[in-house]
């Protein structure tokens, strides 16, 4: 398959697998990663930002449990509806442009968060970050795609996922730091200096790759019940736990999803060019590794979720010290990324991805064990497994997925990664968010009185299940030494017991993971998307 660049460009690829000598900068394929990861480590920074700032944000805007978890479930949301479409305007548009105004609305997002004034604008702010970086992410796979040799491919997605968690890692350190010493708005001003770099270096080096059958009209009808679908779907999930998986409002809206998921799939065979080819999913291992994101991230990113609570209002960390903690989890994924890239390259995913998602099993189940009292060492080592199992299932399944796919629908492939993923980071958050509150519910009052703590009233006991659910003591400063530690070691034991019991459900979905690991293999199509010389 040929590749063909707009005008602007003023260089012509010659064949699969090797380009003539670019001018400058423009195309080399490492310093295409280079600059793609630049913008990467923008949307992957703030993520973590944002987990450490959470409780800072709580407060200063009096925010309650299910309003910051929108701020987390709206950009999962707006991501989640959005990225198929992005991938697909990719496809349509180039990768380079729409990388670059995904790049630039979502610095301008950030920025416009740090000025906002109450939990409604920077929800509202986040949802827009969202649908920027449905822009961004697939793009950026779609650029390595097109830029590497099959070859090559596994260790450019090995060195992406080391960035991915390195800017990780400096999240919460970073964060940590802001939110102490300066505010939570500066943690989303960082990203205006970091857009503004990656902009820089996306419009220099950057290569609009397209293939020559890219497509060349869009199918409206598709994106509007696609959206549709995505948005029931991730609206139940998140809703759930407030409604009830039983509640009419519930069922409805996954009813609705499964209707336009049908109806979608029904035009999808009549439209000359569909938004997502059906055909892609006779690829037995593009389905698995799909499937596999979705239960990696139920695992890791609902699970995760409960952790800076823990570390902060169970343990009484700082934002700085619970950055520092999770350091040997994003350390492990820095170190493993590359080196599962390699393995990868060599032995294939299936063996790297079993084990990893066999290793974050393991590491689920060894955190659904930690209480109140839990050291600093024992921490570590669960979190350094965590992220030595995450690494090759990162790498591996975006590779099982991208490669699988034919050039021309390498944006679709990216958005189709990515929306796997954080459908299953919303459906990880609804479900182990539910199982929390469904342990607090059951297990706090009986707690509470058998510590003959003070009778309370309906209304004190919903206020103080609803600290608990993030591991705060519903303690008061004219409460007497006493009974404020016997109310706190009440609440931190009802919440670990809830988190425990997360982590055992998220340790249960990882084993399932490691069986759907066994279907994938080693992308069919990834050597059509060689386009790159210099390498």
């Amino acid at each position: 398959m040929t590749s063909r660049t707009t005008v602007d460009d003023r260089t012509l690829l010659k064949g699969p697998e090797a380009g003539p000598a670019r001018p400058g900068l423009r195309g080399h394929p490492w310093l295409t990663l280079f600059a793609v990861a630049i913008g990467v480590m923008m949307v992957t920074l703030d993520g973590t930002i944002v987990a450490v700032a959470n409780p800072a944000i709580t407060a200063d805007l009096d925010a309650t449990l299910a309003e910051v978890q929108w701020i987390t479930n709206g950009y999962l949301l707006a991501l989640a509806v959005s990225l198929i479409t992005a991938g697909k305007l990719g496809d349509r548009f180039g990768h380079r442009q729409t990388f670059l105004v995904g790049i630039a609305g979502f610095a301008a997002s950030s920025a416009a968060i740090g000025l906002s004034s109450s939990v409604e604008l920077v929800i509202g702010f986040r949802v827009a970050q969202g649908v920027f970086g449905a822009l961004l992410m697939p793009a950026a796979l779609g650029l390595l795609r097109a830029s590497f040799p099959a070859e090559k491919l596994n260790m450019a997605i090995g060195i992406w996922g080391m960035v991915i968690g390195a800017s990780t890692a400096a999240g919460p350190i970073v964060g940590g730091l802001l939110v102490e010493h300066v505010s939570w708005q500066s943690v989303f001003f960082i990203n205006i200096p970091v857009g503004v770099i990656a902009l820089a270096f996306g419009l220099v080096i950057l290569l609009d790759h397209r293939a020559d059958d890219a497509p060349r009209s869009f199918d409206l009808l598709g994106v509007v019940l696609l959206s549709a679908a995505m948005f029931s779907l991730v609206w139940a999930l998140i809703k759930a736990a407030e409604w009830g998986w039983g509640d009419a409002r519930t069922l409805l809206f996954l009813g609705g999803s499964a209707v336009c998921f049908a109806l979608f799939a029904l035009w999808e065979t009549k439209v000359s060019e569909p938004l997502v080819p059906l055909g892609m999913f006779r690829s037995l291992p593009l389905s698995a590794g799909t499937v596999l994101m979705v239960l990696m991230a139920f695992a890791f990113m609902g699970g995760l979720f409960f952790v800076t609570f823990y570390l902060q209002n169970v343990h009484g960390m700082s934002p700085v010290d619970s950055g520092l903690h999770l350091l040997p989890l994003t350390g492990m994924m820095i170190v493993g990324s590359p080196l599962a890239g390699a393995a990868i390259t060599k032995v294939g995913p299936r063996v790297p991805l079993v084990l990893g998602m066999v290793a974050t099993a393991a590491a689920c189940f060894g955190m659904s064990r930690l209480t109140p009292d839990t050291g600093t060492l024992t921490m570590s080592l669960w979190f350094a497994l965590l992220g030595l199992g995450l690494a090759p299932v990162m790498v591996g399944a975006t590779e099982v997925i991208v490669g699988n796919a034919p050039l021309q629908l390498s944006g679709v492939a990216g958005g189709l990664q990515q929306a796997a993923m954080q459908v299953g980071g919303s459906l990880g958050t609804a479900v182990l968010g539910a199982v929390m509150a469904g342990t607090v519910t059951d297990t706090f009052g009986d707690r509470w009185t058998a510590a003959q703590l003070p009778p309370l009233t309906p209304e004190q006991l919903d206020l103080a299940q609803s600290a608990v659910t993030v591991g705060a003591a519903p303690v008061t400063p004219d409460m007497p030494a006493q009974l404020a530690a016997a109310v706190t070691g009440v609440a931190h034991e009802t919440f670990v017991s809830g988190m425990s019991t997360a982590f055992t459900v998220a340790g249960a979905v990882a084993v399932l993971a490691a069986v759907v690991a066994c279907f994938t293999r080693r992308g069919a199509h990834a050597v059509e998307g060689a386009g790159a010389g210099h390498i």
